[in-house]
């Protein structure tokens, strides 16, 4: 399994766009990413919400997604395809993880929508239902951190649930060492500098 070795995983961590990153997909964006290997990568944005209740799409699930309520655009692919990350506290050992829940890092995974919503219920802190979702291809991802299109930063459970998502690229980068919180400070339009 030698192919292994060249993509170190950033499953579970964070990409902060940088403000060189020009796509207007992906301004501003904060994406966790629930998947990365040699095959590409998948994450979804957690900083833009839409105007769709979660219960307006999935009735069941809407009383367990957290302030706000809504459903966030995870990214540009699958727009009409749902997927729901949830961060369940302590839960994530072995056979303890609660049905209908898959461990992606730490607290946070990924949640069976197929699922009865009661039968996690009990063991979900927080829970985001995003609309589509960003993806890579293979090597795709490590060509854009080449260019410095993104910041990789560790992730806190806490990102998910952010009640103030027009808040949190501004705090997921304060919350680094050295140069990363400055760029915290930049405007939104760099020419005002």
């Amino acid at each position: 399994m030698s192919g292994m070795t060249e993509v170190s995983s950033l499953t579970g961590r964070l990409l902060v766009a940088t403000p060189a990153l020009a796509d207007p997909n992906f301004e501003r964006a904060v994406v966790l990413l629930l998947d990365h290997d040699e095959e590409g990568s998948l994450g979804v944005v957690l900083n833009r919400p839409t105007p769709v209740d979660v219960g307006d799409i999935l009735e069941g699930w809407a009383d367990l997604a957290g302030e706000p309520g809504v459903v966030f655009q995870g990214g540009p692919v699958s727009l009409d395809s749902a997927l729901g990350v949830a961060v369940v506290p302590g839960g994530a050992s072995g056979d303890g993880a609660p049905l209908g829940w898959r461990r992606v890092h730490g607290a946070i995974g990924l949640v069976d929508l197929e699922a009865p919503p009661e039968l996690l219920a009990p063991a979900v802190g927080a829970l985001r239902i995003f609309a589509g979702y960003a993806g890579w291809g293979p090597g795709q991802l490590e060509d854009e951190l080449g260019e410095g299109a993104w910041y990789v930063v560790e992730s806190e459970p806490g990102d998910v649930s952010c009640p103030a998502p027009e808040r949190l690229w501004r705090e997921v980068l304060r919350r680094q060492r050295g140069d990363l919180a400055m760029v915290a400070t930049y405007p939104d339009d760099p020419s005002l500098n």
